[in-house]
């Protein structure tokens, strides 16, 4: 009874930072996501929990493919091409770690994405410069909050 009130409480958080986040910080959020999701997604192989690792990591490869598609290709020309292709890379790696329940494509893809995300996190000062009270990112596209909150839940 008490993890079914925990995860309510922790849902309702979840929720609610989705709802109050910018742009910026809904990208940030949907990494920390992914990330926390092939954590889990390793700790399943481990206790041989394939359909759970599927699970996880089927909704790992949606995320990728979010913030895949949030991709300003105009404005962010060559560097939103090679994240294209790097976020491509990824989810064909989580599909192998996948079918062969490898515990280092994960890492491999984690440490790709941890990398994506520490560039992001370096540029949050720099984005909230920016705006100056308006709500358009350059960088990446709207995404509705239902498909992020999708992702996003706990």
């Amino acid at each position: 009874m008490y993890k079914s009130g925990a995860k309510q409480y922790q849902q309702v958080n979840v929720t609610s930072e989705v709802l109050d986040a910018d742009p910026h910080r809904l990208i940030q959020l949907l990494m920390e996501a992914a990330l926390t999701r092939m954590s889990q997604a390793k700790g399943a192989i481990e206790r041989k929990e394939m359909d759970t690792k599927a699970n996880l990591l089927g909704r790992v490869m949606e995320i990728i493919q979010t913030l895949q598609g949030s991709l300003d290709h105009t404005a962010g020309g060559e560097l939103a091409q090679n994240l294209d292709n790097l976020y491509d890379y990824m989810n064909r790696r989580l599909l192998e770690a996948t079918s062969q329940n490898d515990q280092a494509m994960i890492d491999e893809v984690m440490g790709l994405l941890l990398e994506v995300k520490q560039g992001w996190d370096g540029i949050r000062q720099e984005y909230l410069q920016s705006q100056n009270g308006t709500t358009a990112s350059s960088a990446v596209s709207a995404v509705s909050d239902a498909r992020l909150e999708s992702h996003i839940s706990v």
